[in-house]
């Protein structure tokens, strides 16, 4: 096993028939914004791989020198609960090494399923992931942000970056909309809004 980039033909593919299954409409940003990325320089798709089989992937959007947006992590449905998403993360950190990689794990007391976000959570607990000090709000659905570094780490530049990475990809008038980083339950139930629309 190693892990690789994907090209834009795996790209496609683990998009349909990994990413799609796995992640509610509202989570999952459209595959040709991802391609746009790609093509920017600003976004990268790694594979765990085994031979020609793509057993994962780890998409990382590069958001400012040194920080890097976990966007999504997914393992397919026939290789999950091996360990192969902690090889994965692992991998990926080391490909990234001196980089903070921060993201976002639905808050579960905010979820559908508080069940299953408590067990992402302590998933990536396992895998060396802290909470920073703060709630996201991405089109109505309420993160907790998380973070690997090799050390401590200002988790006000953190936030200062994880907002204007949504800032600078987004037009002004859907981020004000639907994007509130640093969250506070305090200002209502965000609207949910799917990526695609």
């Amino acid at each position: 096993m190693e892990i690789r980039l994907l090209n834009d033909k795996e790209l496609a593919d683990v998009y349909d028939r990994h990413l799609k299954p796995a992640f509610p409409a509202a989570e999952l940003r459209p595959l040709h914004a991802m391609e746009d990325m790609v093509r920017r320089g600003i976004y990268r798709t790694y594979g765990l791989v085994d031979g020609e089989e793509i057993l994962g992937e780890a998409f990382l959007w590069d958001c400012a020198p040194g920080w890097k947006l976990f966007d999504y992590l997914c393992v397919a449905p026939e290789h999950r609960n091996g360990g192969l998403g902690a090889a994965l993360i692992g991998e990926l950190v080391k490909a990234e090494r001196g980089c903070v990689i921060f993201g976002e794990s639905e808050a579960p007391e905010y979820a559908p399923d508080p069940d299953m976000a408590r067990r992402r959570l302590d998933f990536y607990a396992r895998c060396g992931a802290r909470q920073a000090g703060y709630l996201a709000a991405v089109f109505g659905v309420p993160y907790r942000a998380l973070y690997l570094a090799e050390g401590e780490i200002d988790e006000t530049e953190m936030m200062a970056v994880h907002e204007s990475a949504y800032r600078s990809r987004l037009p002004a008038d859907l981020f004000q909309r639907f994007i509130r980083i640093p969250w506070d339950p305090s200002m209502g139930m965000p609207e949910k809004h799917p990526w695609e629309e």
